[in-house]
């Protein structure tokens, strides 16, 4: 223990004596190879030029609230730098400063942060809060109010070492962060295993239907960036692109802005999932409402709801109450062909009977009181997982 305390003093005295530096770590788009923004890394960079790395004295500092200490110090540098940047003529990109738990009980954290982002003159928008998920850990009121009071100040949030095995998806679904941050212990087997591909998907494919954007970091080589594209991971941040570098050394980097790597053919190496998700794209913009529904087992969900005739259909439930509720917005006259034609009586016996697909145009009443004639296509599917009887269900505008 005692030890442990001369390595904080010792650390403390450092901010004294100007040892601990601010690096930066770029990340790239994933697709363009564009800089798009960096994350703020603590160096202690003694006298004599050598350099001991954050894990050497971090967590002892994380044990108590001292390394508020630090991260405050390293608000004041990033702050310090971009506000130069802007003064050389220079724009600056978001960056990401890591807090840890502490700050979770340090009384207007937000607003401080506001105060000295604001005294450098710069845009809120430059700094993003970055916590690793493991703070949230028996914090989860906090973290929302927290989180709320960030956005409110114009700050963005972003959930560090997310799929590191502590994860709560509840609390992202709570905390509605702008950012997260991939685990590298995900890309420990280079996107090479099937298990970690099918993990990777599935993360990116949940944080792209949620709008958060997607950082992969710890990325090293060709096949994680090829397969990391395929997964439409918007950041990618790691030594393939660049080590964290000094303020001179980022500096530079701004000015040139972009990297050249390998080019390689996206289609050829497209995963599933991604092909799924560009197949789907396609089909949206000529089907603005998609349901999927279980015929024997009377459920539906809405998978997409986009500029419609009308907007009060409801996104779940019952395909009974679905089919109600859609033959009493049709055209007086085209009810009981409607109904009778997707009611789950006729459905299950016409896919009895070996049919593929139904179609309809029958004219459907818009929000603004207005008859339009719309086409309804269902077709029935097979789920490897079960032998329910399954549809879908492509609705399209006729008219403008």
């Amino acid at each position: 223990m005692e030890m442990e305390q001369y390595l904080v003093q010792d650390v403390l005295s450092t901010l004294m004596r100007h040892e601990l530096k601010v690096y930066y770590q770029p990340k790239f788009d994933a697709t363009t190879n564009h800089l798009k923004s960096a994350e703020a890394l603590v160096r202690w960079v003694k006298e004599d030029g050598s350099i001991v790395l954050p894990e050497q004295f971090l967590p002892v500092m994380e044990q108590t609230d001292v390394i508020t200490i630090l991260d405050w110090y390293m608000v004041e540098k990033v702050c310090a730098f971009l506000e130069q940047l802007q003064a050389d003529g220079i724009t600056p990109r978001p960056v990401s400063i890591n807090f840890s738990r502490w700050h979770l009980h340090e009384e207007d954290m937000p607003r401080r942060l506001a105060g000295v982002v604001d005294a450098h003159h710069l845009s809120r928008s430059l700094i993003v809060v970055e916590i690793t998920e493991s703070a949230m850990i028996n914090e989860e009121e906090r973290m929302r109010e927290m989180v709320a009071e960030l956005h409110e100040q114009g700050f963005e949030f972003s959930i560090d070492d997310f799929g590191s095995g502590l994860s709560s998806l509840s609390m992202v679904a709570d905390t509605l962060p702008d950012e997260i941050k991939i685990d590298r212990s995900l890309l420990r087997k280079n996107c090479e295993d099937e298990r970690e591909r099918i993990i990777l998907e599935s993360i990116f494919l949940f944080a792209n239907r949620l709008n958060m954007r997607t950082v992969a970091e710890g990325v090293e080589t060709k096949e994680q960036l090829g397969f990391l594209r395929t997964c439409n991971c918007n950041l990618i941040q790691g030594f393939y692109f660049d080590k964290p570098m000094p303020a001179e050394g980022y500096r530079q980097r701004l000015i040139n802005r972009d990297i050249v790597v390998e080019g390689e053919d996206i289609l050829q190496i497209q995963s599933e999932t991604a092909a799924v998700q560009l197949l789907l794209q396609a089909v949206c913009m000529r089907y603005p409402l998609i349901i999927y529904g279980n015929l024997t087992r009377n459920s539906f969900y809405m998978m997409t709801y986009d500029n419609f005739t009308s907007r009060g259909c409801p996104s779940t439930g019952s395909v009974d109450d679905l089919i109600a509720h859609g033959a009493m917005s049709m055209h007086p006259e085209d009810r009981e062909l409607w109904r009778g034609t997707f009611c789950r009586e006729n459905q299950l016996k016409l896919h009895g009977e070996g049919a593929r697909e139904i179609h309809l145009i029958s004219r459907q009443i818009g929000d603004d009181g207005v008859y339009r004639r719309v086409e309804t296509s269902n077709y029935f599917v097979k789920s490897p997982a079960s032998e329910d009887v399954l549809v879908i269900s492509l609705c399209n505008n006729l008219e403008g």
